[in-house]
């Protein structure tokens, strides 16, 4: 069985550094994208703070898609450009969101959430899809968090095998 452990009396910065060692563990020797985003989207739910839901959306032609995740039941589809996945999908930028209800066009899928972070997954120039966290704490992201969470999904990126997903 996988142990997670996070030691409190650290700072975040040190937090994030120990969980992307542990995620490194959790994911070394599996290369399947499925199982190492189903994988990842548990880990982040158990480990940071304050979320009601992780996971991922996939890029399909002009589109996410829904991937695996923990949480409410959510949306399916998201075109590029609308709410907060849309913009991280269509800028190729990491879209960290204190109120979710001050963001033009926001999609509410689960109205428990409050914030958002999202991360853009690029392999070898190409928009793979995006990385979702929602909390329903408003302003739950801090610049640190987007740093250690952008971290994570790079170790989860160069963990995976995304020849087919192309």
């Amino acid at each position: 069985m996988f142990e997670i452990e996070i030691d409190s009396n650290t700072t975040p910065e040190i937090q994030y550094q120990e969980l992307n060692g542990q995620l490194m563990a959790l994911l070394s020797g599996e290369r399947d994208l499925i199982c190492n985003a189903a994988q990842f989207s548990a880990f982040i739910m158990q480990t940071v703070a304050d979320l009601n839901w992780s996971g991922f959306y996939f890029a399909r032609s002009k589109e996410l898609v829904l991937g695996p995740y923990v949480g409410k039941v959510a949306c399916t589809r998201i075109p590029f450009g609308r709410g907060v996945c849309g913009a991280a999908a269509q800028t190729k930028e990491t879209q960290r969101i204190e109120d979710v209800y001050a963001f033009e066009g926001h999609i509410a899928c689960d109205s428990a959430s409050a914030s958002e972070v999202v991360i853009p997954i690029i392999v070898d120039g190409h928009l793979i899809g995006v990385f979702d966290m929602d909390s329903p704490k408003t302003g739950r992201f801090s610049e640190v968090d987007q740093a250690g969470l952008e971290r994570l999904v790079e170790t989860f990126v160069a963990a995976t095998d995304f020849g087919w997903s192309f």
